[in-house]
């Protein structure tokens, strides 16, 4: 019997080292820790990286910049580095490099993430999403930049159309970076989607009706710009005249898909307060929805000032985030990786008294594999 309680030297994994126990896996497992922590930084550097890019291209359509680098893309003005450039080509030019390095950047992600996850994780899967999603980004800007000749002013069907493929794949492409972040993030922990029909589809019609306020929004802010308003009230008048041209009576779209986004966050919050959960993301989704609301107010009453529509949405963007992390939670729930009890016991450090637990010693009396 003391035998079987004074046998640490039987397990090869361990030494005895003054009165405590050491346990060798514990560096390979720190290391491990460490690279995981760092990719995970990273992953949320890349989504506020790419949240700034965004913001900055809503800056490029509310100037009027989109062809401060005339037709020709990708190269500005048929330059690689424009001679002299003018004010709009340098908002443009910005615009297109800053693109370009978050092409390199999600590439370095989509890299990390299939050397540091394991077979069946989901980091790897969003972030080959986030990389096709990004590169239909670039096909859709290249598109606009085509069929558009007049700086983001372009009136024709074919531009609002592209806005809104465009404005719909960059919140996929933010759903997917931000999932990606959050999986790397959960460490040892693995998802398993929670079959429930029911839930699945009103989450699904739930994101689609977010996606729409802001594909609506979208239509809005390029009304505002190609038809600006002197006072409020010629701009409600605008909103509903039938000599208006068609986008300005699409604006009220916007407001309507406001109220039915919003209806699912709140069945959302609902849902995670009756099963007594609480999340960061619960915390800062009424907040933003709030700020949204008000920010949209206020976007009508000043007649949309280019600085008012970035915040609203930079806003928008991280209320976006924050819906598709709890949506995501809603939908999966989360287990550890299996190992079995003496294998995740010994990823750390043992600190018994040179004695092992009941845990590490085998029922045949010997020590534990």
């Amino acid at each position: 019997m003391i035998k079987e309680r004074v046998a640490p030297a039987a397990d090869a994994s361990h030494e005895v080292i003054g009165t405590g126990v050491v346990n060798r896996n514990a560096a390979p497992a720190s290391t491990s820790e460490i690279r995981r922590v760092s990719l995970a930084r990273f992953a949320w550097f890349v989504v506020a990286y790419n949240v700034a890019v965004i913001v900055w291209g809503a800056y490029v359509r509310a100037t009027g910049s989109g062809a401060g680098c005339g037709s020709h893309w990708p190269l500005c003005n048929g330059e690689f580095l424009p001679a002299t450039p003018q004010t709009q080509t340098v908002i443009e030019f910005t615009h297109r490099v800053t693109s370009g390095v978050s092409l390199v950047f999600v590439a370095i992600l989509l890299i990390c993430c299939w050397r540091r996850t394991a077979k069946g994780d989901w980091p790897r899967w969003s972030a080959v999403a986030a990389a096709v999603l990004l590169f239909n980004e670039a096909l859709l800007g290249a598109l606009l930049v085509l069929v558009d000749h007049l700086g983001g002013l372009d009136r024709s069907p074919a531009h609002a159309l592209f806005l809104c493929l465009h404005f719909g794949n960059t919140l996929l492409l933010l759903a997917a970076l931000a999932l990606t972040a959050r999986w790397i993030s959960s460490g040892g922990r693995r998802f398993s989607a929670v079959r429930t029909p029911y839930l699945t589809i009103a989450t699904g019609l739930g994101l689609v009706s977010i996606m729409l306020i802001g594909m609506t929004g979208s239509l809005a802010s390029l009304g505002d710009t190609i038809f600006p308003a002197d006072s409020l009230r010629h701009a409600v008048a605008q909103d509903f005249s039938s000599s208006s041209p068609t986008l300005l009576r699409l604006r009220v779209l916007h407001p309507i898909a406001v109220v039915i986004g919003s209806l699912y966050v709140l069945w959302l919050l609902q849902a995670f307060w009756r099963k007594q959960e609480r999340s960061t993301w619960m915390s800062l989704l009424p907040v933003t929805l709030t700020g949204q609301i008000a920010l949209g107010a206020m976007n009508v009453i000043l007649l949309a000032p280019v600085w008012l529509q970035m915040t609203h949405l930079l806003v928008a963007e991280m209320f976006w985030i924050l819906v598709v992390l709890a949506s995501a939670d809603q939908l999966s729930a989360t287990h550890h990786s299996g190992l079995p009890l003496s294998r995740k016991e010994s990823t750390g450090p043992n600190w018994s008294l040179g004695f092992k637990t009941a845990d590490h010693i085998s029922r045949g009396g010997g020590p534990s594999s």
